[in-house]
Order: structure tokens, then C-alpha cells, then sequence
């Protein structure tokens, strides 16, 4: 049985923001506090909006941010003209794309020491990604980091960031793409089964640039990412994937935020997550807003759901905010249910074991938004983790 949960919010006019010094105050969606200060936010109680679905209390160490040795360490593998450097914490702070939305953000920006910048020359078409592997220490002090990826005017690359071992982390990657730059950038968490790990991405395109963003999750203990993309230039185009799955006593969390700033720009969002196990959570929150002036915008966000067994539970909350009515089109789909009993039974029929059927849906499920991704030997190691996972989820192979 699958359910289908669609709700279409519009808005014809939303108040001018506000800014005061590094802080914009908080009305709606649109006007949500931006600050680089960390005493600028309140301590979450789990009863505001963009909390209610968090177990903040896991989340004591983060919240109390304080400096802290704690680290993650890194390699990295950098092609030719490719460049990573450390900034200091001024430096730091005028190149992020946008000050952080929330305390998390707001600490590891103010208390990471600066940032690492990863920078992509004009004009440079990378053949093989960019990758930096970051690595937990296993320490229960919180970690915060920052890292700034900048692609120069049309440029082409990939960057591929994998957080894997034992931690408690606060991060900031901030993404600018400038004009007609192509770039992909992909965020895997596998972290071990105690971790916990809070992020805010933030993006800008720039005019004709193309960023493709995308989030896969499998690790952790409580896991929360939030995505602020901004088309900041017309002919932009911005796409958002992701993929997750949730285990027995796993949160995972993903948070969207796509703001259609100028007119002729394009975003699309898919999000697919299977879940299993008692006390499995899986959240998934995408708001997109279309200013007044962004005539001509195309949008469109789905996020799906696969429960594989009793005791796990999926939110999926999206949201469309529209000040214009001079648009391509616009819409949002959410879907949560468990197996497709029609195709169990195709493949049953076909001489297929119900164990051998359950895993060929789930992957197929996963397989098409992989594939998506655009880079083989990324989703050749996602699709092993999807294996992987299954191998517990429907009970392997006959």
C-alpha cells in the first residue's frame, strides 16, 4: 500500500527582510535568522518548526558551542590546478556564500579556526573527481569544521566528500559555481553507528552555472543535513539528489531550501529513502520559494519513501512558497508505503524468491537515482552500500 502526500502552499506577497549588522531576523521561511554569531540563536528545544522532528537531546555537545581540539582528519585527492588551502577566519568568513541559518552552522563557522578552500580554476574540465576523505577520531568532543568549494567561470569538475569513522561533528560546506560553470558535488555519510553529525550546505549559482548537489546517507547515529541552494543568476540550474537508508534506532534527517532569487532559472529535487528496523526515523523537509521577481521559474521536488519493516517511521514534509504567477511550472510530490505488492507477485510469477524479489524492488528503487549521479565510480561504491545494506534489510540472498 503506498500513500500519497501532496500539499501546494502559495503566497502572494512576503514581507521585505530585514538585516541588522551580520543577523537578518526571522519572520517566514523567507526571512529565517541568518547570523556568523552563535549567540544570535537560542538553544533548540525540539519544539520549533525546524526542530520538532530532531532528538536534540543527543545533541547537548553541539548546542553547548564551545571551542573545542576536536577534529576530523582528511586526505585528499587534488588533480592537476586544483588547489586546497587553509584561510583564516576572516578570509573564512567573507568567502561563505551566505551566513549560517541555524547554531550548529553558526559554531562551526565561528569556532573551526578558519576554513579549508577548495578551488577550481576558470576554464579547467576536470576528467576525474576531486575527492576528500574525512575521517572521525572517535573523540565525544564536538568537531567543527568549514569547508569552502569555489568553481571558477565555466569550469567543470566533480568533488566528492566521504565522512566515515566515529564522531560528533558540526560542519559548513559553502558552494559558489559561477557563471556557466558545471559542477557536482557529493556528500557521503557512512559514518559508524555512534556518530553524530550536522551539517549546513549552502549554494549559489550564478548565471548559466549548473550545480548538481547530492546527499547519500547510510551511516550514523543521528544524522541531519540541511541544503540551502540560491539561483542567484539567470539560466541557472540546480538539481538536488539524495538517497538514505535508515536502520533500527538511526535518525536521519535531510532539510532542503531551494530560493529562486532571479527570473529563467530551474531546480529539480528527488530524494528517495528506504527504511528498516525498530526506531528507524527518516525525515525529509523541502521548502522552495519563488520570489516575486523570478518570473519564468521551473521547479519541481519528490520525495519518496520505501518502509521494509513495523517500527519504522518517515516524515515528509514539502513545501512551495509562490509570490508570481508568471511561472513555467512549479510543483511537489511526497510518497510513503511498503513494497508494491503487483510487482512481488510479477516477479514471484516468474519463478523469482520472495527474498531474491524484495531485493531486486529495493535496489531497482535506489538504482535509477544512482545512475543519476553521473560519475561511475561513485555510484559503482553506493551501489555495493545499497548491497550492503540489503543484505540485512530483506534478509540476503536464496
Amino acid at each position: 500500500m503506498t500513500a500519497d502526500l501532496s500539499t501546494d502552499h502559495t503566497r502572494a506577497t512576503l514581507d521585505g527582510a530585514h538585516t541588522h549588522g551580520d543577523v537578518t531576523p526571522s519572520t517566514d521561511r523567507a526571512e529565517r535568522l541568518t547570523s556568523f554569531d552563535p549567540a544570535d540563536f537560542p538553544v533548540p528545544t525540539g519544539r520549533e518548526e525546524e526542530w520538532r522532528f530532531t532528538p536534540v537531546r543527543q545533541l547537548t555537545q553541539v548546542f553547548a558551542a564551545q571551542p573545542s581540539s576536536a577534529a576530523l582528519t582528511y586526505e585528499t585527492h587534488l588533480p592537476d590546478r586544483v588547489s586546497l588551502v587553509q584561510l583564516d577566519p576572516v578570509q573564512a568568513r567573507s568567502r561563505t556564500v551566505t551566513a549560517p541559518a541555524d547554531l550548529p552552522a553558526a559554531s562551526a563557522v565561528a569556532h573551526s579556526g578558519g576554513a579549508l578552500l577548495l578551488t577550481i580554476p576558470a576554464d579547467l574540465e576536470l576528467e576525474e573527481p576531486v575527492v576528500v576523505d574525512f575521517v572521525g577520531q572517535g573523540t565525544s568532543e564536538a568537531a567543527w569544521e568549514h569547508l569552502i568549494i569555489e568553481a571558477g567561470v565555466n569550469s567543470r569538475a566533480v568533488v566528492v566528500l566521504t565522512h566515515a569513522g566515529s564522531a560528533t561533528v558540526s560542519s559548513v560546506v559553502s558552494v559558489s559555481a559561477a557563471e556557466g560553470a558545471n559542477l557536482t558535488v557529493v556528500s557521503i555519510q557512512d559514518w559508524e553507528a555512534d556518530s553524530l553529525h550536522l551539517a549546513e550546505h549552502d549554494l549559489r549559482v550564478a548565471k548559466d552555472a549548473m550545480v548538481k548537489h547530492v546527499v547519500v546517507t547510510f551511516g550514523g547515529k543521528l544524522v541531519r543535513i540541511a541544503v540551502n541552494g540560491t539561483l542567484a543568476g539567470e539560466g541557472g540550474n540546480l538539481e538536488l539528489l539524495g538517497a538514505y537508508f535508515t536502520d533500527a534506532g538511526q535518525h536521519q534527517e535531510h532539510r532542503l531550501f531551494v530560493d529562486h532569487t532571479v527570473p529563467r532559472a530551474r531546480s529539480r529535487a528527488t530524494y528517495k529513502g528506504a527504511l528498516q528496523g525498530e526506531g528507524a526515523h527518516a525525515v525529509w523537509v523541502g521548502d522552495v520559494l519563488i520570489r516575486s521577481q523570478a518570473e519564468g521559474t521551473d521547479t519541481y521536488e519528490l520525495n519518496r519513501n520505501l518502509v521494509l519493516s513495523e517500527g519504522a517511521r518517515a516524515d515528509s514534509v514539502p513545501n512551495l512558497e509562490i509570490e508570481t504567477g508568471e511561472i513555467e511550472g512549479a510543483g511537489h510530490a511526497s510518497a510513503t508505503g511498503r513494497f508494491d505488492d503487483e510487482q512481488l507477485f510479477y516477479l514471484q510469477a516468474r519463478g523469482i524468491p520472495e527474498k531474491q524479489a524484495r531485493r531486486l524492488v529495493v535496489h531497482g528503487f535506489f538504482a535509477d537515482l544512482i545512475r543519476e549521479i553521473g560519475v561511475p565510480s561513485v555510484e559503482a561504491r553506493l551501489l555495493a552500500s545499497v548491497e550492503k545494506e540489503l543484505n540485512s534489510a530483506v534478509g540476503g540472498t536464496d
